[in-house]
């Protein structure tokens, strides 16, 4: 066992391809993670394998040649683009001699810099007790001692046990804050929803430039630069549009392949606002060659999330980067648009995204008369809870007839939980 340096930015990075070619657009957004973790990169080391070795992750063979490369570099730190078992973590640094971190723990780090709000900082700090708890056991020897002493000796407790229930304890207490902002949130969001102001929100695939876009829509000065995870503090902006109500705006934080699942559990309350929207849409950087694979990553992660039935318009952005790239919109045989192309920086294309976005709100809000029998209180109740009821008057037959205003998602979504025929609401409004 040795002693785990405390400190070092030296880094030699470690990309094993399984069963498969090595991908030189993965290798690249490794490095940048890397980088915007503050890495100081001395070193490389990649390869292929068809399984994970059980010790090392990437078999002795290799883990030989990373030790040799570490030792020659002077590296401080091996960085795994991989999802490393803590047993994998602890056999790597007992024979590379060095601090061993993989691809969570580094997304997790960068994640740590950037955060900046309140909540922002409790989820982070969620995601990285939990990420940490099962990795207790590792080459501080000091840890496996029990606490000695007068009145403390017997069978004692170790001092690893005591980090266990102090680490599940602080997981407890955020637990418990990020519950108390998530409850506030959501009363936001039911504000909205009875001030019937739908929610569009941004999302895409880190450094696409959903920021830029958020503030060239509204103004609003939310960071933005050319890097992986500018912002992850969520920013809710009103945003006007032509012919329709306002709507809220929210910027979201950038999506990456393989997102850690630690990641997406804490920042869930947060990626509320995603599933909860009325539009996503879904920011592509059109001048990257790779971005049929980057859409999907994106789609996959919305899936996780549960906002994959959520209306989505692609937005390709990033035009003045294309030979011939001109603001427009595309459209379906029906005449409703199904992608925008744009430059948030050049400003071209922003009037046509406002028309997009109405023209859909437009199409997707239900607005008319629904008559209630007298047995259908509790879905009347739900429709108020909604904020979807404009008005009531009384029926003769103790029944009711509602003037509601709501999108066809949330009355789908409603048919759903008081298990009446999907689409049930829809055609009884009229």
């Amino acid at each position: 066992m040795f002693e785990r340096p405390r400190a070092g930015e030296r880094a030699v990075l470690v990309h094993l391809a399984l069963n498969a070619q090595i991908d030189p657009r993965e290798q690249a957004e490794f490095e940048e993670l890397a980088k915007s973790a503050g890495a100081d990169i001395v070193g490389q080391v990649s390869g292929t394998r068809r399984a994970p070795d059980a010790r090392y992750f990437v078999g002795s063979g290799k883990a030989e040649e990373i030790r040799d490369r570490v030792a020659a570099s002077g590296a401080e730190l091996a960085i795994f683009d991989h999802e490393l078992s803590p047993s994998q973590e602890r056999n790597l640094e007992a024979l590379l001699q060095c601090r061993v971190i993989d691809r969570t723990g580094l997304i997790l780090d960068i994640f740590a810099t950037r955060a900046r709000s309140f909540e922002g900082k409790l989820q982070v700090e969620l995601a990285q007790l939990e990420h940490l708890a099962t990795r207790l056991v590792r080459g501080w020897t000091h840890l496996e001692r029990q606490r000695g002493g007068i009145g403390l000796r017997g069978p004692g407790e170790t001092q690893l046990e005591t980090d266990r229930r102090l680490l599940a304890g602080r997981i407890r207490q955020i637990r418990s804050r990020l519950a108390r902002v998530d409850r506030t949130r959501e009363q936001g969001r039911a504000a909205r929803r009875k001030a019937d102001m739908p929610t569009v929100s941004l999302v895409g695939y880190t450094n696409a430039g959903k920021s830029t876009l958020f503030n060239a829509l509204t103004g609003a000065g939310v960071y933005a630069a050319d890097q992986l995870f500018a912002t992850l503090d969520p920013t809710l902006r009103r945003l006007d549009l032509p012919n329709v109500e306002p709507v809220v705006l929210a910027d979201t934080v950038g999506f990456i392949s393989r997102l850690p699942h630690e990641l997406v559990a804490a920042f869930r309350s947060t990626l509320v606002e995603t599933c909860e929207a009325s539009l996503l849409l879904h920011v592509i950087d059109a001048a990257d060659p790779e971005r049929a694979e980057l859409e999907k990553a994106v789609i996959e992660v919305l899936d996780e999330i549960g906002a994959a039935g959520v209306a989505r318009l692609p937005v390709y952005n990033k035009i003045d980067l294309l030979d011939h790239g001109e603001p427009r919109i595309e459209r379906d045989d029906a005449g409703l648009p199904v992608a925008v192309w744009l430059s948030a920086a050049g400003g071209g294309g922003l009037q046509e995204l406002r028309q997009a976005i109405a023209e859909l709100l437009r199409a997707d809000t239900l607005r008319g008369t629904l008559e209630l029998g007298a047995g259908q209180a509790r879905l009347r109740a739900r429709l108020f809870a909604l904020g979807a009821v404009l008005s009531e008057e009384a029926g003769a037959d103790g029944g009711c007839r509602l003037q509601v205003s709501a999108s066809r998602k949330h009355l789908r979504q409603l048919c759903r939980q008081e298990g009446l025929v999907e689409g049930w609401l829809e055609a009884a409004v009229h």
